[in-house]
């Protein structure tokens, strides 16, 4: 087994999540050989090709790019076996065809923002905040054929505070999701790591699929904290909306008002000053943050200021 920076490694991703398991390997010092992202895609009203945050990193520090707009291209094959890396990372990317996550010596480990085998799929942060959990984590495992099943490496837990919301929990497994993978790598080279087979663990498995628009649509006969719960696990993208006054309205931020409602469910009452509530099953939810359809996001107190029932 070769020294920790001695590894030659080939970095797979594509958002700001995967950029920051990046930064902490060339930090760390580790041979980062090359980088595997996404093609540049055109954005904006004059389509100028944007190139995805880990291209602007790896550009940034010197370190070669790969944008094959096909995994199982000849041509990015043959690149990838001239490298000739001893293992690949994979942190927030697409799924990897055989012939390349088993393709180095070390195998292929992935940073996944959940504890394994809970919450396997796209959106294991939003998941885990909509149904509840007060605490979530990340791990490093070895990818296998089906997605998220591969052998654990290591765990680490992180707490969900009830003031959390997605954005500030893929904040907080970011950079927990960075620090696991350097000493994961530190372990196998050490042969410190036993690897642990998921089936082992026997625990009721809940699942992170992707997030469709049917997903984010708040129902209102449901208690009110699985809906504050679904408008914090959503928040700030994709955002739980609900309809009002025949109008979208997304919300980012709500808070339980613990007494029974003396409307009917889904129904709002408003000082038009102050606050907006809305009855869920138990308890009104007393919105914050939102924004109408075709107007920007604002606090409670400015969107009441222009809002007309």
């Amino acid at each position: 087994m070769k020294s920790l920076s001695e590894l030659k490694i080939v970095f797979f991703g594509t958002p700001d999540f995967a950029v920051a398991s990046l930064a902490a390997l060339v930090d760390a010092g580790l041979k980062v050989i090359a980088v595997v992202t996404a093609p540049d895609k055109p954005a904006g009203r004059g389509l100028q090709l944007n190139s995805t945050p880990v291209k602007q990193y790896a550009v940034s520090n010197n370190i070669l790019v790969l944008q094959p707009p096909k995994l199982k291209a000849p041509e990015f094959i043959e690149a990838l076996k001239d490298l000739d890396a001893d293992v690949h990372i994979v942190v927030a990317f697409r799924m990897l065809p055989e012939l390349v996550w088993n393709m180095p010596p070390m195998g292929t480990i992935n940073v996944h923002g959940s504890l394994l085998p809970q919450y396997r799929g796209a959106a294991p942060i939003n998941w885990a905040i909509i149904n509840g959990a007060t605490e979530t984590g990340v791990t490093t495992f070895k990818l296998k054929h089906e997605i998220d099943t591969g052998n654990i490496l290591l765990r680490h837990k992180v707490d969900v505070l009830p003031e959390d919301n997605a954005g500030t929990v893929h904040d907080k497994l970011m950079v927990a999701g960075a620090n696991l993978l350097v000493d994961t790598l530190k372990g196998l080279v050490e042969n410190s790591i036993k690897e642990l087979p998921q089936d082992v663990l026997s625990e009721p498995l809940r699942h992170a699929p992707k997030i469709f628009k049917e997903d984010m649509k708040i129902d209102w006969s449901k208690n009110a904290l699985s809906i504050i719960n679904h408008i914090r696990g959503l928040s700030p993208y994709p955002a739980a909306f609900t309809e009002l006054e025949g109008k979208n309205i997304k919300i980012y931020a709500a808070t339980l008002l613990a007494e029974q409602p003396n409307v009917g469910i889904g129904k709002y009452e408003t000082d038009h000053k102050t606050f907006l509530r809305i009855a869920a099953k138990d308890a009104w939810v007393n919105i914050l943050d939102l924004q109408q359809e075709g107007k920007k996001r604002m606090d409670i107190k400015s969107f009441l200021s222009g809002f007309r029932s």
